[in-house]
């Protein structure tokens, strides 16, 4: 209970890597705002924070919108009174070969993904500023380190995201506000199923070969569960890396060394 009396927000929180950091959180000590753009889904979340003697509050946000994030913060702030841990996990994907991504294809993606990390992080970071401490992770991706010719919009995005922690880092370093990111591998997740399902529909692939095709390459032989990506935010938050800020830190079974 190393983090106990904190509150996180964690948006994306209703499935997931969002909901896997929801409850380690939680185990750790930390009430819990489940933000999602499905409710009910935040709900169950909260329910289950609950369950683990923590206090939750669930929220609907569409991250695509700055109102709907000011909104959440303030409700946030106003039944905590403080936010000490921010995790904008809520994100999408599209597996799209290059040449035939749209305009709207691209905005949609960007606006949650990149645009949405971007005005969290920005709303939330007022907040911990005036409290004078604060740990943010941001979910990133492998997918912004390597050449995605079937998801160049996405792997944009996490890109940008993993520039903006290094920003991010820097500008809120003085105010005791620590900033980095999580780049998750393969994780076996509703939204790789997705990306799995996609795939077969693009390549006329068998379903389930894509994703088995990257699971070959990982060295430590298995595909990430999302409790391992909670793992790590669990412990980029805590007081034992308390010298660490501005970094990316891969949770992908060695899929990528450099």
């Amino acid at each position: 209970m190393i983090l106990e009396g904190q509150v996180a927000l964690i948006t994306g929180a209703g499935s997931g890597i969002g909901r896997a950091v929801a409850l380690r959180l939680a185990r750790d000590g930390v009430d819990v705002v489940a933000a999602d753009i499905n409710l009910e889904a935040a709900q169950t979340v909260a329910g289950e924070v609950r369950a683990a003697g923590r206090k939750a509050l669930p929220v609907r946000v569409d991250v695509g919108k700055v109102d709907d994030i000011q909104a959440m913060v303030d409700v946030a702030v106003k039944e905590f009174g403080h936010i000490d841990i921010l995790v904008p996990s809520a994100g999408i994907v599209q597996m799209k070969r290059l040449l035939d991504i749209t305009e709207a294809d691209w905005d949609r993606l960007i606006a949650i993904n990149l645009k949405g990390v971007f005005f969290t992080l920005q709303a939330v970071g007022k907040q911990m500023v005036q409290q004078g401490h604060g740990a943010i992770v941001n979910i990133a991706s492998i997918s912004a380190q390597g050449p995605r010719p079937m998801q160049a919009h996405y792997a944009a995005s996490k890109a940008g995201v993993v520039s903006m922690t290094w920003a991010a880092a820097a500008a809120f370093a003085p105010h005791g506000i620590r900033v980095n990111a999580i780049a998750p591998g393969i994780v076996h997740t509703p939204m790789w199923d997705d990306i799995d399902q996609q795939m077969a529909k693009e390549t006329g692939r068998p379903l389930g070969e894509y994703r088995e095709s990257r699971a070959d390459q990982i060295p430590l032989g298995r595909l990430q569960h999302a409790e391992d990506v909670a793992n790590a935010v669990a412990f980029l938050v805590s007081p034992d890396a308390n010298e660490i800020t501005g970094q990316t830190l891969n949770v992908d079974g060695g899929f990528y060394m450099r």
